[in-house]
């Protein structure tokens, strides 16, 4: 029966003659058809296009013109163009050659799996998923439990004190001493935050969200937002470099590639350095927080408050279509915990080759930035605009730390709060300023990379005084309102 159906999909007339034009000046061997080159150049395949440039020579930029010309023709991207017809034409494969019984009922996973992307019932399911496996089990049993056997028992009690005699006793040379167990130390500070109070709030985040993900919940999170999202110049696509931001937004600003325009690309990079906390700062923050719902409310309330309305500004301002949005729902399943332990220790090895490394590194640049001076003289700078929103001017050094990584820079605060320095309303002030701080170095450098220099640079300095503006904001309206957390 299949034998009747074309062989090739049809498009519509105009793609047609596009890809008739481009087959005619594909004169090189690609070990696929010219009609497929074809398609993944209208669909702007970066590998395909460089393939291109180099075997064609001189009808390359003729091949090119054509790209763009096609693209003019169309209001939305080539690529959803494309693949609507793609669908359309799988559609009508599939009800040529399947039946549906009368009277068949949904299931009841077709019933759930409907509620989950359903506005009235979906949203508060999305709550109580944030509720249970951030808050508690992230934050409450990670930064919590975790956390405190690590840093109060086995670092404080055990590894710090023996590092510290080990190494005084073995090396009698001060700097040496102080790159690896002083204030700053390699050992005291760099591993301590690494290993005892950032990887127990990654591998509970990665463990929930394997979950999340091996549950198939994540498309039809995006089918629940994506109205939302429309209103910020982004669609439900998004809510997956989004929620990878929670893990790492290093890793989520590559994956924004997936978008479809540049318009969304740029905004959701810009969401992805102001508003979205990574895993271990979140950790951490919601562990700072943990004693005061309240402050948890205050943050996260101006978090989300930020996200929204600087995504609904950055869609005003920046010119474009709205963005277009379809994805195939794949079906629910409960969660294999073989999966959920390999993906868990996969994102844990990540972790230890790409992160831990960096953390050492912040500790020997922190180290050469006070034998020059350098770290000393930032942070003084640092101590005008930290005054300003009420905190005492330790809390520069955790500001500079964030730069170096966001949650270094919670775990910063996180020593302070333990030595007593910071009040309930300076708490929240100091959380709500650090989430919306400047990207990590890692961060920085994607941006840059991925939008380029001067996008990346101008939305540092965007983000640097935006966060402190929000902080001062923050820390007015509560003494106004005479609010003690």
């Amino acid at each position: 029966m299949l034998r009747d159906f074309p062989r090739k999909i049809g498009y519509d007339d105009p793609l047609e003659i596009y890809l008739s034009r481009l087959e005619s000046l594909l004169l090189s061997d690609y070990k696929i058809s010219r009609r497929s080159v074809s398609l993944l150049l209208l669909q702007e395949d970066k590998d395909m296009l460089s393939a291109v440039k180099e075997k064609e020579g001189q009808r390359a930029g003729e091949i090119l013109s054509i790209i763009q010309e096609a693209r003019a023709h169309y209001s939305q991207p080539l690529t959803y163009i494309i693949s609507l017809r793609r669908q359309r034409e799988a559609s009508r494969i599939s009800n040529a050659v399947t039946s549906v019984k009368e009277g068949h009922r949904p299931s009841l996973r077709d019933y759930f799996s409907r509620i989950l992307m359903d506005p009235l019932i979906g949203g508060p399911i999305l709550l109580a998923v944030l509720y249970y496996g951030l808050y508690k089990f992230v934050g409450g049993f990670g930064a919590g439990v975790l956390v405190d056997f690590l840093e109060n028992t086995v670092f404080d009690k055990y590894i710090n004190p023996f590092m510290i005699n080990a190494v005084n006793s073995a090396i009698h040379f001060k700097l040496l001493q102080d790159l690896l167990v002083g204030e700053y130390g390699i050992i005291t500070l760099g591993f301590r935050y690494a290993v005892a109070i950032i990887l127990p709030i990654v591998a509970t985040f990665f463990f929930a969200f394997a979950i999340v993900e091996d549950t198939g919940y994540l498309p039809r999170l995006a089918m629940l937002i994506d109205q939302l999202f429309k209103k910020i110049g982004l669609s439900g696509r998004a809510v997956i470099p989004l929620v990878l931001g929670f893990g790492c937004s290093t890793m989520a600003t590559m994956v924004t590639r997936t978008l479809p325009t540049k318009r969304e690309r740029i905004i959701a990079t810009l969401l992805l350095s102001l508003a979205i906390p990574c895993s271990a700062q979140m950790g951490v923050i919601l562990a700072l927080l943990g004693d005061s719902p309240a402050g948890v409310i205050v943050w996260l309330g101006v978090i989300i408050f930020v996200f929204l309305i600087v995504g609904f500004l950055a869609a005003k301002i920046m010119p474009g279509e709205l963005p277009t949005f379809y994805m195939e729902i794949p079906p629910l399943r409960l969660p294999q915990l073989s999966n959920i332990l390999r993906k868990t220790a996969s994102r844990l090895k990540w972790y230890f080759l790409e992160v831990l490394p960096l953390f050492i590194m912040a500790s020997v640049f922190i180290w050469l930035g006070q034998i020059t001076g350098i770290f000393n003289a930032v942070v003084n700078i640092l101590k005008y605009p930290v005054s300003w929103i009420g905190l005492p001017d330790k809390a520069a050094v955790s500001f500079l730390f964030g730069f170096f990584r966001r949650d270094y820079g919670a775990a910063g605060l996180y020593d302070l709060k333990r030595e007593g320095l910071l009040s309930g309303n300076q708490l929240v002030v100091a959380c709500v300023t650090i989430t919306l701080f400047l990207p990590c170095i890692a961060q920085l450098l994607m941006n840059m990379k991925e939008r380029g220099l001067r996008m990346g640079i101008a939305m540092s300095v965007f983000i640097l005084f935006f966060s402190f503006g929000v902080g001062y904001l923050v820390n007015i309206g509560l003494t106004l309102i005479n609010i003690h957390l």
